[in-house]
C-alpha cells in the first residue's frame, strides 16, 4: 500500500498541487511553503528529547493546549514542537499557544523527501497526532527514526469511517503504536479500520473548554459595546453561505431589535459576504477586528469566541444546520449556555446527544423552529438557566483527559529513551 499511494500521490500531482496552491491563496496568512517542504531551521538533539505534537488548524490547537501544558509539566526537559497546517491555525497558536512550545512549525506536505526531511530536523522521541490526521508517509518518517506514535484525542467521523478502505487505513495505523480516542464509538471504529487496539481517554476540549470560563461577562459585553438592555445571541462558527442566510433567516423571524448578535463566522474568508448579508437586512454590523462594536457585532479574529460566549444568553453553533457535521459545542457548554444547533452534529455526536438528553441543548431544523426557539428563551430566564446548570453538569463530569494524555505521552517518551 506505502508504494501504491507514493506512485498515486506522485501521478496525480498535477491535480492536487494547484489545488493546494490556490487554497492557500484564498488564506489572509500565505504558509510557510519552506517548512511545508520539510526544510525545518531545527538542528537534531543527541538525547532526541523532544515531542512533536500535530494539530491541524484553530479547533486542534486550541484542543492540544491543554495537552501541551500538562506535557510541558510531565516533561519539563523535552522540547515541544508543534505542527500546523494551515494558518489560521498557526496564527491562533502564535496568539494563544506561545508559551507551551518550543518551536511552532507548519506540518510538511506528505510526499517522502519532505518527511524525512522534516523528521531528520526534528528527530522526536515521540509524534503525537490529534484527532484524525493519518497520514501515510509522515507515519512512515516517524518509524524511520523510531518515535513512538500516539493518535491523541482521536476520533472518526461518519465522513472519515469508510470500512472499504480498511486495506489504506490499516496500512496507516500499524504504524500507530497507540490510539488513544475520545469515545467508544471511535474507539470501535478505528478497530475495524485496522488498529490493532484502541484505548477511551475522553475529549480534551472539555479540558480546554473549562479553561475559558473565568471570561468576564462584563469586561466582553464592554469590550464589544453591547447595549445593556438586550439579550446577546452568539452565532458560533458557521460555515459557508447555505448556514449564514439559515441563521440570518431565523434572526429575523425572531425579530432584530429585541437582540445583540455576534456572529462568528468559521472562516474569516466569509466576512466580506456576511458583512452584504447584514447590510441587505438594513444593518452595519462592527468589525471586531477594527474595534468596533454596537448591538450587531461580527466577531472577525482568531481564538476570542471561547471567552466571548461568557457574554451570552443564548448561543447558536454552526456546521450542523448544513450538512458538515458540526462544530465546537463544548465551550458553550462550559459557561453554562444554552445551546441550540442544527440536525448534522455527527463530529459531537455523543456529547450533542448527551446535552439534547438532558435538556442543555436543542435541534432546530429550520430557520421558523431556530428563530422560535431564540425568541421563546429570550423570554424565559428560567428555562435559560435550567439549560445553562445541565450544560455545566455535562461538562464537569468529564474533564480530565488532556491529563490523561499527556501521561500517555510521557511514559512512551520514557519507552522511547529506555531503549536507547
Amino acid at each position: 500500500m506505502f508504494l501504491l499511494y507514493n506512485f498515486l500521490l506522485t501521478i496525480l500531482s498535477i491535480f492536487w498541487v494547484p489545488w493546494m496552491l490556490i487554497r492557500a491563496r484564498k488564506r489572509r496568512e500565505p504558509p510557510n511553503w519552506k517548512e511545508r517542504c520539510g526544510d525545518y531551521d531545527i538542528e537534531p538533539r543527541k538525547d532526541n528529547k523532544r515531542i512533536w505534537i500535530h494539530a491541524v488548524s484553530v479547533g486542534e490547537v486550541m484542543a492540544s493546549m491543554p495537552i501541551l501544558k500538562d506535557v510541558r509539566e510531565l516533561l519539563p526537559d523535552h522540547e515541544i514542537i508543534l505542527s500546523v497546517t494551515t494558518s489560521s491555525g498557526h496564527r491562533t497558536a502564535r496568539e494563544h499557544a506561545v508559551d507551551l512550545y518550543d518551536r511552532l512549525v507548519y506540518f510538511p506536505i506528505d510526499v517522502t523527501r519532505f518527511q524525512l526531511a522534516a523528521m531528520q530536523h526534528v528527530q522526536p522521541a515521540v509524534v503525537a497526532v490529534m484527532e484524525t490526521e493519518l497520514w501515510m508517509n509522515f507515519l512512515w518518517a516517524a518509524k524511520v527514526f523510531d518515535a513512538r506514535t500516539l493518535l491523541i484525542n482521536g476520533r472518526i467521523s461518519d465522513r472519515s469511517y469508510k470500512p472499504g478502505l480498511r486495506f489504506y487505513y490499516a496500512s496507516m495505523l500499524k504504524r500507530m503504536d497507540r490510539c488513544l480516542m475520545q469515545t467508544q464509538t471511535d474507539a470501535d471504529r478505528i478497530k475495524i479500520l485496522g488498529a490493532a487496539d484502541a484505548e477511551v481517554f475522553g475529549n480534551s476540549k472539555i479540558d480546554q473548554a473549562t479553561a475559558s470560563v473565568e471570561a468576564d461577562p462584563a469586561y466582553w459585553r464592554n469590550e464589544l459595546k453591547l447595549p445593556l438592555d438586550k439579550r446577546v445571541v452568539v452565532i458560533g462558527s458557521t460555515r459557508g453561505e447555505e448556514e449564514e442566510r439559515f441563521v440570518i433567516e431565523a434572526l429575523k423571524i425572531a425579530g432584530w431589535k429585541w437582540f445583540s448578535v455576534v456572529f462568528a463566522p468559521r472562516h474569516l474568508e466569509r466576512v466580506p459576504e456576511l458583512m452584504k448579508a447584514f447590510e441587505a437586512e438594513g444593518i452595519r454590523p462592527g468589525l471586531r477586528s477594527k474595534g468596533e462594536g454596537g448591538q450587531y457585532v461580527i466577531l472577525d479574529t482568531y481564538g476570542e469566541l471561547d471567552r466571548v460566549y461568557s457574554v451570552a444568553d443564548v448561543v447558536v453553533i454552526g456546521g450542523g444546520f448544513a450538512d458538515l457535521g458540526g462544530q465546537n459545542l463544548i465551550q458553550p457548554l462550559a459557561h453554562g449556555k444554552p445551546v441550540l444547533h442544527g440536525p448534522h452534529m455527527q463530529n459531537f455526536r455523543d456529547v450533542t446527544e448527551q446535552a439534547d438528553r438532558l435538556g442543555a441543548a436543542r435541534e432546530c431544523t429550520q430557520p421558523e423552529s431556530l428563530g422560535a426557539a431564540i425568541l421563546g428563551l429570550r423570554d424565559d430566564a428560567e428555562e435559560r438557566e435550567k439549560m445553562g446548570a445541565a450544560a455545566r453538569e455535562i461538562v464537569y463530569a468529564s474533564t480530565g483527559a488532556s491529563h490523561r494524555f499527556a501521561q500517555a505521552i510521557a511514559d512512551e517518551a520514557g519507552k522511547f529513551h529506555a531503549r536507547r
